[in-house]
């Protein structure tokens, strides 16, 4: 009964913290500009999400060891150092969206600017970095997030035109250029798989000690919990097609792309659904700033994590400290914090194949996995994703260029 409920735990964790910023926003915007012609490249990111996630924390469950350690040693010093600086760049880009995007639900809840928040938000996300335990951290932010739900709710009491919804499903707007479409497309493919939901998590399974016994717990997590996660991102594109694109409008601020839920079941459906936000941001921000500690003090082979002392562990806290510090800085130049979130997806789509290769290749190397290799299906399925994210990775900034960010 333990075990039964430490899976089902984290499958609703898992759940409630797919979604961030970067998904909040990305899926909101696409739904209202193309209605649910894009849902496949979600659907191809959860799958790919899945692949990425399991064979990183199998590696941290049969190894014990963290993933930027090991590929430190399997790459070499040199090309271990270019995963870690896209990584860093990354992390330290959305967790400046992460922190921006909590400070805005405190302004929806409370009307006070944004920018008042932003400093008490990194204060008091650095203290419960320093100061709470690693799952109860993130099972109490990811638990939270599950307020998120209330967008599929909203969904059915929109009441929307299903078979329209059907339909939109194979038919992209016909007055967006292909430019725009793919640049949306590989948008959505950074918002799903986002290289920190993926460090956090083999870093966590260290932190809680997984061995090849925990594979199941690992799994279920993965395979249930994420793909859970893509169905709500879909919900938000789905609400954000029935409510904004027969209008014509773009939600362009948090407040907007909440309203599908104020519109469908109302004021009180409207602060859970807030709640959710600032959770799911909120602990988004704790897993960004943490990751950044654990890529670097794992690549220079510093003491780290939160199941040590703070004292034994003083640089990986210095890391955290100073990425939080700079990310905050950012915020508060006043610069918009949804521009940052779109700006962070692209860059993360083009960065991925740096952080992927790696974990692909000690994942079928024996020397660390044992006979816990990848098998012959999820190696295809991993070369194929290869392939697919290096073309992402050509293309993500021309297009970016090309469309004036999605202009």
């Amino acid at each position: 009964m333990k075990k039964l409920f430490a899976v089902t735990l984290g499958i609703l964790t898992a759940f409630g913290g797919f979604v961030d910023i970067g998904d909040l926003v990305a899926n909101a915007v696409v739904g209202s500009r193309f209605g649910l012609s894009l849902v496949w490249v979600v659907v191809v990111g959860i799958v790919g999400i899945c692949l990425f996630a399991e064979m990183s924390g199998r590696i941290a469950a049969v190894s014990q060891r963290p993933v930027f350690d090991l590929v430190r040693e399997r790459l070499g010093p040199r090309a271990g150092l270019v995963n870690l600086g896209a990584s860093f760049f990354i992390n330290a880009l959305t967790l400046a969206a992460e922190i921006g995007g909590a400070s805005l639900a405190l302004e929806l809840a409370t009307g006070v600017n944004y920018l008042l928040w932003v400093p008490l938000v990194a204060l008091v996300a650095w203290l419960v970095m320093w100061r709470v335990k690693f799952e109860t951290m993130e099972r109490i932010f990811g638990l939270m997030g599950l307020g998120l739900v209330v967008f599929l709710v909203a969904l059915w009491k929109l009441g929307p035109d299903w078979g329209e919804l059907a339909h939109q499903l194979t038919r992209p707007p016909q007055d967006e250029g292909l430019p725009t479409y793919f640049y949306y497309a590989i948008a959505l493919l950074g918002g799903a798989m986002t290289p920190y939901e993926v460090f956090f998590f083999s870093s966590g399974g260290v932190e809680e000690r997984w061995t090849s016994k925990d594979l199941v717990t690992e799994r279920a997590n993965v395979f249930v919990g994420f793909p859970l996660g893509g169905l709500l991102s879909i919900g938000i594109a789905a609400c954000a097609a029935t409510l904004f694109m027969p209008v014509e409008a773009v939600p362009d601020s948090l407040g907007q792309m909440v309203l599908p839920v104020a519109a469908g079941l109302g004021k009180v459906a409207l602060g859970v659904v807030i709640l959710g936000v600032f959770a799911a941001t909120f602990g988004a921000t704790l897993e960004t700033a943490l990751s950044s500690g654990y890529s670097l003090s794992q690549y220079f082979g510093w003491q780290w994590g939160k199941y040590v002392q703070p004292a034994r562990a003083a640089r990986f806290h210095v890391v955290v400290l100073a990425v939080t510090i700079v990310a905050t800085a950012l915020i508060l130049t006043t610069i918009d914090p949804i521009m940052v979130t779109e700006y962070s997806l692209v860059f993360s789509a083009a960065a991925l194949p740096l952080t992927y290769l790696p974990v692909l290749m000690i994942a079928n190397d024996p020397d660390y996995m044992g006979d816990k290799v990848n098998g012959r299906f999820s190696n295809a399925l991993g070369m194929v994703y290869m392939v697919l994210l290096l073309v992402v990775a050509v293309a993500a900034v021309p297009l970016m260029l090309a469309t004036k960010a999605g202009q």
